[in-house]
């Protein structure tokens, strides 16, 4: 049911999560995650852009967007692995124990064309990340007068900030260190031009810079934690449809920043009751 009144593209990776433990593969992906909870948080429209390989991962990714109502009719198959990511769980934390480097979709970037960017327009943001091979085609995105919002590793370089910060409004991230340590990290990301800066802190919650001002959000407690898989992409996304709707109401923006972090932390909290990022699993030999 529609809450939100824009209109989000997730535009770069998507991959399928395997879950070493116990066999089974779920959707997956910054990008792909991104789309499916805006969706689920309520927003008018939700699709996803990029390039899916040609082998049973990748059916399972679009058949899943499929069923879910997520636009792809921008997408492209091409022929090779689709991006693969090897997981097992921990108490339900997620752990990484490697990857396929995101497959042809790491060998063939995207590259936005006129028409692309015509499709672009229609939508009030378009949202990528650090694992999507998109950063050369940010620029054009901005061009464009879409908001772009786009999610950091914790490994990402000084120079890698530098050159994504200027193209992008919106700057997520996670990050383990002190609160200080947080805060200086945020606004050393909006010096290098994003409009504000979100790091999420697990248990400890989140921290937003907007360029004046710290916000802080404590977590929301959960009863039991079933898998983290897609934590920080469902407090990205449902941020950013609470706070672009707001603007769009009129509402002032620290007003709307304070609102809709705590909205994204309670979104946040539901998702990790679920397997995978959003169910959807799948038996794999």
């Amino acid at each position: 049911m529609e809450k939100y009144s824009i209109n989000v593209l997730g535009f770069g990776d998507n991959v399928v999560d395997k879950y070493e433990h116990m066999k089974i593969m779920y959707p997956g992906g910054n990008c792909v995650n991104f789309a499916v909870y805006s969706k689920n948080f309520g927003v008018k429209k939700s699709a996803y852009m990029g390039y899916f390989g040609n082998d049973n991962e990748a059916e399972h990714v679009i058949d899943s967007l499929e069923k879910i109502g997520i636009e792809t009719i921008k997408c492209e198959q091409l022929e090779g692995e689709n991006g693969c990511a090897k997981v097992t769980l921990l108490n339900g934390e997620r752990i990484f124990l490697g990857s396929n480097e995101g497959g042809i979709r790491g060998k063939i970037p995207f590259v936005l064309d006129r028409f692309d960017l015509e499709y672009v327009k229609k939508f009030d943001l378009v949202h990528s990340g650090n694992y999507s091979f998109t950063e050369n085609e940010l620029y054009k995105i901005k061009e464009t007068g879409v908001y772009v919002s786009f999610d950091f590793s914790d490994d990402s370089t000084e120079d890698y900030l530098k050159k994504v910060a200027k193209n992008i409004d919106f700057a997520f991230c996670s990050f383990d260190g002190t609160e200080e340590e947080t805060k200086e990290y945020l606004k050393k990301i909006v010096n290098y031009g994003a409009e504000t800066a979100c790091a999420s802190r697990g248990a400890q919650g989140c921290i937003l810079y907007d360029g004046g001002d710290y916000y802080i959000q404590k977590a929301v407690s959960m009863e039991k934690v079933v898998d983290t898989m897609g934590a920080g992409d469902s407090l990205i996304a449902s941020y950013l449809a609470s706070y672009l709707s707001s603007i769009k109401k009129g509402i002032d923006k620290k007003e709307a920043i304070k609102i809709s972090l705590m909205k994204a932390s309670e979104f946040a909290a539901e998702v990790c009751a679920i397997d995978g990022a959003f169910g959807y699993g799948k038996k794999y030999e």
